[in-house]
């Protein structure tokens, strides 16, 4: 096999937690144990280093800059010289996990580079506003001068696309987003979801769930405020953020607040909820795949990759339902929908809907992809 002996470099924005696109890193690596890993930075704490496989990282300058290790995203404006600073030339293949600018180092002309894009650089582009808002930058001279970077940032972003050879999406949501900013097309390969970890249980108990960081976009204050209108009915809310003091001083009885909590736990709750409520708009979204694995329905904004990973009433096996606003009111009607209808939803067919997003899927479609790329430039 032709990738057993080829010299390979995995690119990645930057290790510091554990999230879906070190997920994907921590696939690509099992694939191609040979491969050379580079990165921003690498802050990743020691329990969490075998989703790496325990590799080195191979970092930028910005891993030595002062207070890096909280604050490494401070040094945004940086990170496009910075990305561009790693020689890879020694690389014949070079694949780029990327939702910044891991896919924006400079190739060479005989080098093959595929793009896993989780996203266009979304606070540079459909979310600025949101983001300037979020974190009052709406107005001043700090506004001006953020716009400004995230302008730059934009045309880095749309400019350093042309130097990737094969886009791979995580949606058709995503590769829609691809397609208006850089004008290329994508082929998508959806993300691996250890729905192997997240069995399957039929035992439902009387209580909804959220999991989610708590942070403004994910709207879980709307859908605690959902509950406000719901008191018959409980919520479960996991996870943790920086709106989680607030949501506590205003949460309604009915309401559960419970905090970070540990995949065993996360799993417990998933299994014997009577339905996940998903109120963001994703480019893939993991947790509605989890929640199905276990046999459990989603109610989810009918937005982004949701639209892809739940299967909504009336269609034939359905595991969910979609709202269409982010507001009380129109979960608030999906929610009294489900409990209307909750018995055609077959915690069998959300099980059987969730395999189709498992890792042994993810690995064949993305080596596929790759062993068809290499062998069609001979020269490698």
């Amino acid at each position: 096999m032709i990738l057993d002996n080829l010299k390979i470099a995995i690119i990645h924005d930057w290790f510091d937690t554990i999230g879906g696109s070190e997920s994907v890193v921590e696939q690509i690596l099992t694939l191609y144990p040979q491969a050379d890993l580079f990165s921003l930075v690498d802050f990743l704490p020691a329990r969490q280093r075998s989703i790496i496989l325990s590799k080195p990282v191979q970092t930028s300058f910005i891993q030595s800059l002062p207070f890096a290790r909280r604050h490494f995203r401070n040094y945004l404006p940086l990170m496009p010289m910075a990305i561009e600073q790693f020689d890879l030339s020694a690389y014949p293949l070079v694949l780029s996990s990327s939702h910044a600018f891991a896919k924006g180092f400079i190739p060479t002309p005989g080098q093959v580079h595929i793009s896993y894009i989780h996203t266009p650089i979304r606070y540079a582009w459909d979310l600025q506003h949101t983001y300037l808002k979020n974190s009052h930058l709406e107005h001043g001279i700090r506004s001006w001068f953020t716009r400004w970077i995230l302008h730059y940032i934009r045309n880095w972003d749309s400019r350093s696309t042309n130097g990737v050879d094969v886009i791979i999406a995580n949606s058709n949501f995503t590769a829609q987003r691809i397609w208006k900013y850089y004008r290329r097309d994508a082929q998508v390969i959806y993300p691996p979801v250890n729905v192997d970890a997240f069995t399957f249980c039929n035992q439902k108990e009387n209580y909804f769930l959220t999991v989610s960081r708590l942070v403004h976009y994910k709207q879980v204050q709307t859908i605690v405020d959902t509950f406000r209108l719901l008191p018959e009915q409980h919520l479960v809310v996991l996870g943790d953020g920086p709106l989680q003091q607030e949501l506590n001083r205003n949460k309604p009885a009915n309401v559960e607040l419970i905090g970070w909590q540990d995949q065993t736990n996360v799993i417990h709750y998933m299994q014997h909820a009577q339905a996940l409520i998903f109120a963001s708009k994703e480019d893939f979204g993991i947790v509605p795949v989890e929640a199905q694995a276990c046999g459990t329905p989603v109610i989810s904004y009918a937005a982004g990759g949701a639209l892809e990973t739940v299967i909504s009433l009336p269609n034939i096996h359905p595991t969910g339902i979609f709202f269409n606003e982010q507001t009380p009111q129109s979960i608030l009607k999906a929610v009294k929908i489900f409990l209307n209808s909750e018995s055609r939803i077959l915690p069998e067919d959300c099980c059987s809907n969730a395999a189709r997003f498992s890792i042994q899927r993810f690995r064949q479609e993305y080596h596929s992809l790759v062993e068809t790329t290499v062998e069609n430039h001979a020269e490698l």
